[in-house]
């Protein structure tokens, strides 16, 4: 599948390996070739020019110069002896005389041929006597690098070997990419398939995490989110479940006495609609309950937030619960340094946050027992404590506590009318005005909850 990620990436390393390779290529060319020739106009430039001057010296003009160069010979320039021929290569060089006149052919140059003042100026003069006599012109590169010349056939040389690197460079690349693609987008294709089983409802699925790298995490950061998608699905079921049954028990009792009192079977008393009016109050409790938490996770739980000193917010929590902690003979202790700054809340919804943990903490404390309301400073606001030295809540429940319709003491709950959502209620309020709550507890020592909340401004 050509549009697939793995054979984009492969496609892409090809590409990389095939420009790296044909720029390599392209530079040894350029290198090799200026190099080759100033190597060729270092060795050879001084031989010549002694050879020549030395020639002319001996002849008195270059008369049969052409005669003794003769190609095909590879030995370097020797001094001229009588008798004896000067073997080079003579299509790396040209002798023109003292007047432009080409003496000695090399390249695409004719005998006879006039070189201009302009391109003699490019060559090396070469003087007798302190006279220029004539010439000598190097051949271009271009035309010593024709094929079939030594220099052609070493550069021609030099380009199929880079050819050939270029090419195993490529397949190298090739093989390398496919499996650096496939081990790279093996992840993601497993991370596809999950995402598509999540889509179908299969919750709680985990990949492998293959590696440490970006792709290592981003599966590890999926399995997180599948599992609390899972955990989540779970609680949002069991809290249904439990709502459902809180429902339908005060719904089972108005209607049993309404049947009752429709159908003679019951007489009409206070005792009657005292009992029903409890239920219908535990429904109506219930009801808010939810549409308090509905609005809080979707952002539009309105707040009245006004400035407030913390120990007004305790000490109006400790005057509410007052009288039910004298009737189970439990103590109220406040304890609050002077110095705390303000805190900006909606009071009334404090008011609700502290009443529900003031509640546990009379429902778990045993009498004689003791419930303290604290605050502290923090680096950037003030921190509230609701402390109590009662029952204690399991380890293993410690993390579910906040959840909705957790039932820690279901029966108990029960009967005297909670709706399981106090404290979900509770860590909603808290961070819909910006704070923090959580909870530590021991078995038989007591529960602390606290609350962080910013500084007022």
């Amino acid at each position: 599948m050509m549009h697939s990620l793995a054979s984009k990436l492969t496609l892409a390393f090809l590409l990389v390996g095939l420009t790296g390779a044909v720029l390599v290529a392209v530079f040894i060319r350029q290198r090799t070739r200026r190099e080759f020739d100033q190597f060729i106009l270092d060795q050879n430039q001084q031989a010549l020019v002694s050879n020549l001057t030395e020639y002319y010296q001996a002849n008195g003009s270059w008369n049969g110069l052409n005669n003794v160069f003769r190609p095909g010979r590879e030995e370097p320039f020797p001094k001229p002896e009588a008798g004896t021929r000067w073997e080079t290569r003579r299509s790396l060089f040209t002798v023109a005389d003292a007047n432009g006149t080409i003496v000695l052919a090399g390249g695409l140059e004719h005998l006879g041929q006039t070189i201009s003042q302009s391109d003699l100026k490019k060559g090396v003069p070469l003087e007798v006597d302190d006279k220029t006599v004539g010439w000598l012109l190097f051949t271009p590169a271009l035309d010593r690098f024709r094929p079939g010349t030594p220099e052609g056939n070493f550069l021609n040389s030099v380009n199929q070997a880079t050819i050939f690197s270029a090419l195993g460079a490529a397949g190298i690349a090739l093989i390398l990419g496919g499996i650096l693609a496939y081990t790279l987008t093996r992840s993601l294709r497993e991370m596809t398939a999950a995402t598509q089983l999540l889509a179908k409802g299969e919750l709680g699925h985990q990949v492998k995490v293959r590696s440490k790298d970006e792709l290592g995490v981003l599966a590890d950061s999926f399995n997180q989110m599948s599992a609390a998608l899972a955990r989540s699905n779970d609680l949002r079921r069991r809290m249904t479940a439990d709502i459902a049954h809180d429902l339908r028990t005060p719904l089972s009792v108005i209607l049993g006495y309404t049947e009752g009192l429709s159908d003679g079977k019951l007489q009409a008393s206070a005792e009657t609609f005292s009992v029903m009016h409890i239920e219908a109050l535990h429904l109506s409790r219930l009801i808010d309950d939810l549409k308090i938490l509905a609005l809080a996770d979707a952002g539009e739980l309105p707040l009245a937030r006004q400035r407030i000193a913390p120990d007004v917010l305790l000490r109006r929590a400790s005057d509410a619960h007052r009288v039910e902690a004298d009737r189970q003979r439990i103590g109220i202790r406040i304890t609050v340094p002077s110095g705390l700054p303000d805190v900006e809340v909606d009071v009334e919804r404090m008011a609700q946050i502290l009443g529900n943990l003031m509640g546990n903490a009379l429902r778990y404390t045993p009498p004689r027992g003791e419930i303290t309301l604290s605050a502290e400073r923090t680096g950037g606001g003030v921190r509230l404590r609701v402390s109590d030295n009662g029952a204690g809540i399991p380890a293993e429940d410690l993390p579910y506590i906040f959840g909705r319709s957790f039932r820690g003491d279901k029966a108990r709950r029960q009967e005297e009318g909670e709706t399981g959502l106090g404290l979900a209620i509770a860590k909603s309020l808290v961070e819909a005005q910006g704070g923090k709550i959580s909870v530590e507890s021991a078995v038989g020592e007591g529960t602390t909850f606290t609350i962080e909340l910013p500084a007022s401004s």
